[in-house]
C-alpha cells in the first residue's frame, strides 16, 4: 500500500471519528501513516525494518505531488554521485549470464539466506521486454529488444560507443541519476546485483551476439 493512499485512508477514518474536529494537516496525516506501516513490520530473517526508511529520493516521489524542479536536480546529483564505475573499466561480461540473470526474480526476501548481492536476480523481464523469444514480460518499462541495436552499438569496446555504455551501467547501478522519481530498481547502490552481474546485464543489452539485438 503507498503512502498517499494510506494516508487518505487514515484521513477518511479520523474525519469519521472526529467529525467536529478541524480536519489534520496534512503533516500529521504523513506522521500517521508513517507510524502504521512502521508497526505492521519487523525484522524476519535479512529483510529488517530499516528497509522503511526513505532518502531523499524515496521521500520526495513517495509525495502525492511531484517534487520541485530544483529537488530533482538535487536527487539527480546526488544519485550520480553513487554510482561506481566498473574496476578497470570492464563494462560488459557474458550475456549468457545475463540472460540468467533477467529471468530469475528471486532474492532478498525474509527467508533467503543472505543478502549477497552475488545470489540475487535481476528480474528484467518482470518490468521490459528484451528478446522476441520471451512472450512474457511486463510494460512497467520500455522495451529494451534492439536496445544496443538501436543505439548504434556494433563493438562495446569501441570510444563511439562510450556515451551509452557509461549511460547504460550508471542506469542500472541507480537509475534516479538520470530521473529523480525514476521505478526502476538501483541495483548497484541498493546493493541488489554485484558488479560482475551488472556486467552480464551489460552484455545483455550491448553485446550484438545477444538476442537483445538480433
Amino acid at each position: 500500500m503507498n503512502r498517499p493512499f494510506l494516508r487518505a485512508l487514515i484521513g477518511a477514518a479520523t474525519l469519521a471519528v472526529a467529525s467536529c474536529a478541524s480536519a489534520p494537516s496534512s503533516q500529521e496525516l504523513d506522521r500517521l501513516a508513517l507510524a502504521t506501516i512502521k508497526s505492521s513490520f519487523r525484522d524476519q530473517g535479512i529483510a529488517k525494518v530499516d528497509r522503511l526508511e526513505q532518502d531523499l529520493g524515496q521521500a520526495a516521489c513517495s509525495s502525492d505531488q511531484p517534487p520541485a524542479e530544483s529537488v530533482a536536480k538535487q536527487i539527480e546529483a546526488q544519485s550520480l554521485a553513487t554510482i561506481q564505475w566498473p574496476a578497470g573499466g570492464q563494462y560488459l561480461g557474458d550475456w549468457r549470464e545475463g540472460e540468467k540473470l533477467a529471468q530469475n526474480g528471486r532474492g532478498m526476501t525474509w527467508t533467503d539466506a543472505s543478502a549477497d548481492p552475488g545470489v540475487n536476480g535481476g528480474n528484467c523481464y518482470n518490468c521490459h521486454q528484451l528478446s522476441k523469444q520471451e512472450i512474457s514480460f511486463g510494460t512497467i518499462g520500455p522495451s529494451l529488444y534492439n536496445y544496443g541495436k538501436i543505439r548504434g552499438v556494433q563493438d562495446p569496446a569501441d570510444p563511439a560507443s562510450a556515451a551509452v555504455v557509461q549511460y547504460t551501467w550508471g542506469k542500472i547501478w541507480n537509475s534516479k541519476a538520470y530521473a529523480a522519481c525514476s521505478n526502476m530498481p538501483r541495483f548497484g547502490h541498493a546493493h541488489l546485483l554485484g558488479e560482475t552481474q551488472i556486467r552480464h546485464l551489460m552484455a545483455l543489452l550491448l553485446d550484438p551476439k545477444s538476442p537483445v539485438n538480433q
